[in-house]
Parts: C-alpha cells; structure tokens; sequence
C-alpha cells in the first residue's frame, strides 16, 4: 500500500492569483535606451543645451540684432561694453576764431614766476564734437600750454597729454582730439613763450555724447537728417559687449564670426568623417590585400603636413596675403583628416563582419555592398556618432589657429580666430576685444568634448547589462 493515496481534494483546480508578474522595465531600442543613459548625465546635457544656445546664437542672433558688424564708428573706438545712450543732436561742425586780446603788447622782461591762470572754463556746452576752452590773461605770460588727463594729476609733472599752445594774445584753446563722453581733467600752464612756469589751472568736465544729423544717417539711426531737430535726444545703439579697434559692435561680429567658424567647424567634419566612414568600411570588410593597400595608403596622407598642403592650396586657388582662405582651409581639412576615422571604423568592420547575421545575409544573397553599406556601417553609428563630436571642436580649434596666424579667415571677414588674432593687439588697454571671441571659442569646443564623453558612455553596448 502506499504511504500517499490521491484524493479528490488534490486535484482541484488552483485559485487565480490576483497578482500577476509585471514587466518593471519596458523593452527599449539600443538607441532609447542611449538616449536614457544619456539623459543620466548632467555635463552632457549640459554640454548639449550649450551647443543649442550657440546654434540659436548662429542663425537666430542676427534677426534679433539687426545691427551691421561692417559698421564702423570712429567715434566708438575700442569701447567696453556698455548699455544704451542717448546723444544729443548738434549743428555740423563750424569753424572757431577762439578768443584773442585787442591791442596785445608782448611782456617786455621774463618773470621768474606767475600766478596761476584764473577764468579758466568752457566758451560753450562741451560735446564729444569739441571742447572749447577760454581762460583771463595772466600778466607776464606770453602764452599757454593745455594738457588732458584722464585721471586727476598727481602733480606737475604729471599733467597727461598735451594738446598744444597759444601765443601771445591767444586766450582760448578748441579741443577736438578722440573725445569721449568720460571726464576729462584739462589743465592750463602759463608760458614765457618757451618755458613753463610750475603753476597751472584745472577744469574738470564730461562732454555730452553728441552728433550731427548727417551722422545719425550714416549710422541707421534715422533715414532722413530733417527727422530731427537740434537739441533733440537720439537714443544711439549701445554695445553691449562693447566694441572694436574699428569701433564695430563686438556682439554683432562674433555673430558673423559664429557662421564662419561653426560652418568650417561643422561642415568639414561631417564630410571627412563621410569618407572615412566609406574608405574604412571597404577596407575592413574586404580585408587582405585590398585592406592593407587601402591602410597603407591612410597612412601616407596622415604623414602629410597639413601647414604645407594649406599653402598650396591657397596659391592654387589664387587666394593672395590678405584674403580669406575659407576653401583651402575646408579642402586641406577634409583631404588631410579622414584617416583616423577611416582607421577606427576598419576596427569595428572587422569585428561586426564575423557575426553570425552578417553571414547569414550573405546566405541568403546580399552583395558586398549591400552589406557594407546596410549592416555594417549603421552597426558602427555609436563610434562614428562619437568620432564626429571630437572632430567639431579639432576642425573649430584647427580654424582658429589657422585665422590667428593669418592663414585662415582674413579681416574684414569675422570669425572667433582672426577676432582674437586682432583683440590680441589691444588686450592690455582693451581685454574685451579679445576675452569675448577667446571665450566662445572655449566654451563650444568644451561643449562638444563633453558631449562626446557622454555619448562614448550612452552609445557603449556594454553599458544596458549594467543598468
């Protein structure tokens, strides 16, 4: 007898289980799930709205600022960045017979001192047109000296520029040498005719930021001179990351510039990594001979100077000293720098080509080509996805360098090297001229190599068994 014995109780059905086993993580592709552990890391993303906030400075920028970056305004030389003024309207410049004494009689002996001039003051309202300066006659004087400071001396010996010198029965001096509206700290010196006497007068004044009505239409302030009347208020474009040598604005050019050096920094990449992505996806398909005469050729261009061959180019395209070299510049880029990317697809090729649904495609009947170009090259998307973010940032640095030598982009044109090849001039008085193209250009290819380091991470097949 059996130590069990069935009953009916036992083979009664099992009650439904209310709870069910869910699926707690939805089956996602390879490129959701990179998109996911993309999305993980912040310097990425980061890196990512950076590259969208340029793309929107590049094309939207310069519809929001409509300003000219040709423009130049002498009058707005090397300006630090400044908000909106407002300029008041002024006749045109008139010519001025100063101030002179009636029946004027030299001294007849040199004193060996003097007082200090007195009535020193403005002969009208100063403006960045002119300042005129009058002053009382001092007894014993034969002349004066006028000197600008744009800082309070210290001494005598320490007075600033010196605009120049009236004779005689001239009390008036007519400033119109690069004013600004600033403060200005003018000092008067009497003379004996030649030598100076160790006393002087001060006038401390701001001239206001003026400018005719012929100006204002120069500038696109206005269409028509009689639209204003004088002593009317312009309200002027400000800068606001101030402008240049040539007084153009800065936020404008850099504007300009950004097409320039993100077109050159996108484009040539894009086309070389093309190539090496065709030139190194044959070759390690095919493999054997054909890989080792294609590999051997790659390593040949790489020993290649890329200087030299950017030289030549520009003599073959006609392009003499002075003048933009955009195209030689695209063409030495893409002829000279598809060998590593062709060299690190052939790595992956040789990897995918021995999977097994490589051959069974080819079981079935594909082509060489049909594999190549429809399995295995869109199996290596995730490197050469990666491979094309290191390349930007190299074109844009290759770029700047080239312009910042003079071999690339060449002013007038704007771009952020041939930018900072002219702030470099000026950037102990003016840093600004050369802070602001510097930055951008750091800024974008940061960006771009903090993008590809999180995409080496997201795109890397090994990572979704770790998540």
């Amino acid at each position: 007898m059996s130590l069990f014995e069935p009953t009916a109780a036992d083979f009664e059905p099992l009650a439904r289980q209310e709870k069910t086993e869910q699926i707690t993580r939805p089956s996602l592709s390879y490129w959701q799930d990179a998109w996911v552990r993309l999305k993980k890391n912040t310097r990425a993303i980061i890196s990512l709205g950076i590259i969208v906030l340029l793309g929107l400075f590049t094309l939207i920028g310069p519809l929001l600022w409509s300003v000219n970056p040709a423009l130049q305004n002498l009058d707005q030389v090397s300006q630090a960045p400044s908000w909106a003024k407002s300029a008041v309207v002024i006749a045109p410049y008139q010519s001025w017979n100063g101030i002179r004494l009636d029946n004027y009689t030299s001294p007849a002996r040199t004193f060996t001192s003097l007082p200090a001039p007195t009535g020193f003051s403005t002969a009208d309202t100063p403006t960045t047109q002119r300042v005129r300066l009058a002053w009382d006659q001092v007894p014993g004087a034969d002349g004066y000296n006028v000197y600008r400071n744009n800082r309070a001396p210290r001494d005598f010996n320490d007075l600033g520029l010196p605009l120049g010198s009236t004779y005689g029965d001239e009390l008036s001096y007519e400033d119109r040498l690069s004013l600004e509206p600033r403060e200005y700290y003018y000092s008067l010196v009497p003379t004996d005719g030649y030598d100076e006497y160790e006393v002087y007068s001060q006038l401390i004044l701001t001239p206001a930021l003026a400018l005719t009505p012929d100006e204002a239409v120069e500038r696109e302030l206005i269409t028509d001179p009689h639209e204003v009347n004088i002593g009317d208020y312009l309200t002027i474009e400000f800068h606001p990351l101030g402008t240049d040598y040539l007084g153009r604005d800065m936020l404008a050019r850099l504007m300009e510039g950004a097409r320039v050096s993100l077109f050159i920094g996108i484009v040539a990449p894009f086309l070389f990594v093309l190539v090496g992505i065709i030139y190194g996806g044959f070759a390690g398909y095919f493999g054997g001979q054909v890989d080792g005469l294609l590999m051997r050729f790659a390593e040949f261009v790489v020993a290649l100077p890329f200087l030299l061959f950017m030289i030549l180019f520009k003599i073959a395209f006609g392009i003499g000293p002075g003048e933009s070299g955009i195209m030689p510049m695209l063409l030495a880029l893409v002829l000279l720098s598809w060998p590593s990317t062709a060299r690190l697809v052939r790595g992956q090729v040789l990897q995918i080509r021995e999977e097994g649904y490589i051959e069974a495609a080819r079981l079935l009947g594909a082509t060489d080509h049909y594999l190549v170009l429809r399995h295995i090259i869109p199996n290596t998307m995730g490197v050469i996805l990666v491979t094309l973010t290191f390349a930007v940032p190299a074109a844009i640095f290759t770029e700047a360098f080239l312009s910042f030598i003079g071999m690339g982009v060449a002013p007038p044109t704007p771009s952020w090297g041939s930018m900072c090849n002219e702030g470099v001039k000026t950037m102990l008085s003016h840093p600004h001229e050369l802070i602001f193209p510097a930055l951008l250009i750091s800024i974008t290819v940061l960006a771009f190599n903090l993008l590809g380091d999180g995409l080496t991470e997201a795109l890397d097949s090994k990572m979704r068994s770790r998540d």
